[in-house]
């Protein structure tokens, strides 16, 4: 019994995350992936080698 409910709870997070996800705009997915890559490329270890 405490499995099923276990799985029912993950199956519940997992729609919320996906309604969550659906919910932005191709536009700021497009910004947000922009603002991550710039963060990512400006902590690189790969710039402070050189």
């Amino acid at each position: 019994m405490a499995g099923l409910a276990g799985v029912a709870a993950s199956g519940v997070v997992i729609a919320r995350a996906e309604r969550r996800r659906r919910a932005y705009t191709p536009e700021e997915i497009r910004a947000r992936l922009r603002d991550r890559h710039a963060e990512a490329s400006s902590n690189s270890p790969a710039d402070e080698a050189g």
